[in-house]
This record gives C-alpha cells, sequence and structure tokens, in this order.
C-alpha cells in the first residue's frame, strides 16, 4: 500500500479506535493535527476523506504512522501472508539521522501489533503502551530505554517492555532492522501484575539524553 492513490475513505473507525485507545479527545488530536474538530468528526464516521497530508498528521497525533492506520481500515483475517515486497512509509528520525522506514506485518483490526522498522528512528520520541512489547534485533544493533536503564541489543537479541513503561529506541548501525511486535492498544489484559507502572499511553518528545557508553550491552543509568 503506497502513498500514490491510497483509499483514505475507510480510515474513519481505526482513527477513532486508537485515539480511544490513548484516552483522547476529538478536541486535543484535532488541536494536535491542525484540523476542525467537526472535520475530524466527519472523517472518524466516513462522511468526509482526508488527504494522504491531513492523515500524516492525525498519525503523528495518534502516535502511530499512516500507513498503520490505512492497514488498520482493511478487513481483518485470520490467517494474513504479509510479503516482503508489501508497501513502507518513510519513517523521519531526529534532526540529522535520516530516514528509515516502517512497515506492518499485521493488517486489520487485530489483536497485536507488528512492525518491521529498518533505518533511521527518531530518539526524542518516547512511547508508553497500555499492554506488553518485545523489540527484536534482526540486523544491526540498537539502543533502548526503558524505565529509565539503557540497553545495547545485538543482532538476535530480544528485549521485553511491560505494559506502562516509558521507552524509546533507535538504530545504532546503518541499515538496522527492528520488528516491534505487542499486544495492541485496545485489548484490556485481564491478569494484572502486582506492582507494574500502568498509564495512558504516550508519544511524546523528549530531550536527548546521555547515550549508553558504546560497548555496554548492561543497563547503565
Amino acid at each position: 500500500m503506497g502513498d500514490a492513490g491510497a483509499d483514505t475513505s475507510l480510515v474513519g473507525p481505526g482513527i477513532r479506535r486508537r485515539r480511544r485507545a490513548l484516552e483522547m479527545t476529538l478536541a486535543e488530536v484535532a488541536r494536535q493535527a491542525g484540523l476542525s474538530v467537526p472535520f475530524l468528526s466527519r472523517i472518524e464516521n466516513g462522511r468526509s476523506r482526508p488527504s494522504m497530508g491531513s492523515l500524516r498528521r492525525i498519525a503523528e497525533a495518534l502516535d502511530t504512522s499512516a500507513v498503520q492506520l490505512l492497514s488498520t481500515a482493511e478487513v481483518p483475517r485470520p490467517v494474513d501472508v504479509v510479503r516482503r515486497t508489501s508497501a513502507a512509509v518513510r519513517e523521519t528520525g531526529a534532526e540529522g539521522e535520516g530516514e528509515g522506514r516502517m512497515r506492518p506485518l499485521a493488517r486489520g483490526h487485530q489483536r497485536l501489533h507488528a512492525q518491521e522498522f529498518t533505518g533511521a528512528h527518531d530518539w526524542g520520541r518516547e512511547f508508553r503502551h497500555r499492554n506488553d512489547e518485545i523489540l527484536y534485533v534482526a540486523d544491526g544493533s540498537a539502543e533502548v530505554e526503558a524505565d529509565g536503564n539503557f540497553y545495547r541489543l545485538e543482532k538476535g537479541d530480544t528485549l521485553y517492555c511491560a505494559g506502562g513503561l516509558v521507552h524509546r529506541w533507535r538504530p545504532i548501525e546503518p541499515d538496522t532492522r527492528v520488528l516491534v511486535v505487542g499486544i495492541a492498544d485496545h485489548v484490556r489484559a485481564t491478569d494484572e501484575q502486582v506492582g507494574r507502572r500502568t498509564g495512558r499511553p504516550t508519544g511524546r518528545r523528549v530531550r536527548p539524553v546521555r547515550n549508553a557508553a558504546p560497548g555496554d550491552s548492561a543497563p547503565v543509568r
């Protein structure tokens, strides 16, 4: 699914589900996306079709991507094969970090979210999801900050992050490929771990912090 000619007419319900999962109001999303509340309401209800530019701004406000919102508009399949040639969307890294690509690996409104990231990823962007998530380094190496600790992941390494924990990540080498798989935010877990920190999912930007030492594989403060 490329940007050109993408059908944005069915994306409304996916926008509404994502907004409600993040516990955001129409007014909050509209303000961050630079749109009017009535226009955003019409998009969610399928009465207006957003341009790709508007959809990208909505996606940014919802801490996701336009291609992911378009993917959730597709009919979910109990068995689905996503080919390696499936379309990806450009991801812009922080200033001076270049661009990367993100490809959705689970299409439709599913109970899992799964994405493949290749190349740059914005280090200044924090995440906190309702549910658990894993990051797997398929190629290259990556640095992850999770719950205030830093980790260096090499090819084949996996980091598990419990729901409610603030985390962010970035590639260390060019063409690093990271798979991110987790339980979708609209799914409410039935088993609550004692002492787990929970909270509203966020995607706020933060100031850069001191990097982990190049050779570190253990968390550092």
